[in-house]
């Protein structure tokens, strides 16, 4: 589809919850709902928006269609570097089992059953956020020495792998070394997903650079088959998971302004919300930009 038939087709009261379907719920998170579809699974991305470890009370209308179609133009042009759980011929698959319903087929996407790797695969190209922070304080980013005198938002002399645990939901994902993902997930498949995250990244960055944005650092997730093999799984490269800023406004020594849900972390910072529930309406502004947000990221994606 193209960027006008997506923002068209978008509804325009934000959709956070995903009910009456025929399909058994196995999974709810912050965002997605995953149903049992017996040889595949349903992952469907919601309006849901969540700041400080909390949910919102008010989503981003369309925000799950647009991060679906984000991961899915991604999962297409990395399929050259790493296979993905995207089951081929979406629309097939769609009407196969009776999903019908064009909302629900933008948020959406049939997937292969794989085992998760248990760890969040984490890649910083630049330092910014909590590396900027840790950097400050100890002159690393997890455990990672970094040379001294590097500005915030300065770009990394090479993109580092920081992973973290994949925490219970309600808790905090914590930051790992080498030694502790070997640990987890055994050797050779740490080695494989440290460098397929590395690959990832690196080829993301130069695709969104041709895009007008820059992509500061991202987290992938991986599963793997009965075979032991290796497959891209959940969002890839989206605002969710992803920090983007625009190129033509960078520059170091600054937090730049990123394509995420920005406008709603400020907010809730000005008014001096506790950063526990229940959490505070949003004004129809701060919902209104962050959405333009999300959309200039895919308009800017899809442009090439």
């Amino acid at each position: 589809m193209t960027f006008a038939e997506i923002a068209s087709a978008l509804p325009k009261t934000a959709v956070t919850s995903i009910d009456g379907l025929p399909f058994p719920r196995i999974a709810s998170g912050k965002v997605r709902e995953i149903f049992d579809l017996g040889d595949a699974l349903l992952l469907t991305a919601t309006d849901r928006l969540s700041a400080f470890d909390v949910i919102l009370p008010d989503g981003i209308p369309g925000k799950g269609a647009i991060l679906t179609q984000i991961s899915n133009w991604w999962f297409a042009q990395t399929s050259g570097l790493i296979q993905n759980h995207l089951l081929p011929n979406q629309p097939a698959e769609f009407a196969r089992r009776g999903i019908k319903d064009v909302d629900l087929q933008l948020r959406s996407m049939v997937v292969r059953k794989l085992k998760t790797v248990p760890i969040e695969c984490v890649v910083r190209g630049y330092l910014v956020g909590s590396g900027w922070s840790s950097y400050q304080k100890s002159g690393d980013v997890c455990g990672i020495k970094l040379p001294a005198g590097l500005r915030q938002a300065d770009r990394l002399p090479q993109p580092i792998f920081t992973p973290t645990t994949k925490a219970p939901k309600g808790q905090h994902d914590a930051p790992i070394n080498d030694a502790q993902g070997i640990a987890i997930v055994g050797r050779d498949l740490y080695e494989k997903v440290k460098a397929t995250s590395l690959a990832l990244y690196q080829f993301g960055h130069d695709r969104a650079k041709q895009a007008g944005m820059i992509l500061a650092d991202t987290k992938f997730e991986f599963g793997t088959d009965s075979a032991g093999n290796l497959w891209l799984i959940d969002e890839v490269l989206t605002p969710d998971s992803s920090r983007y800023w625009p190129a033509e406004s960078y520059a170091p020594n600054q937090s730049p302004p990123s394509y995420d849900k920005q406008f709603v972390r400020d907010h809730l910072l000005a008014i001096k919300w506790n950063q526990q529930p229940p959490a505070p309406r949003l004004p129809a502004e701060v919902i209104s930009r962050t959405q333009e947000k999300y959309l200039a990221a895919l308009k800017n994606l899809l442009s090439l």
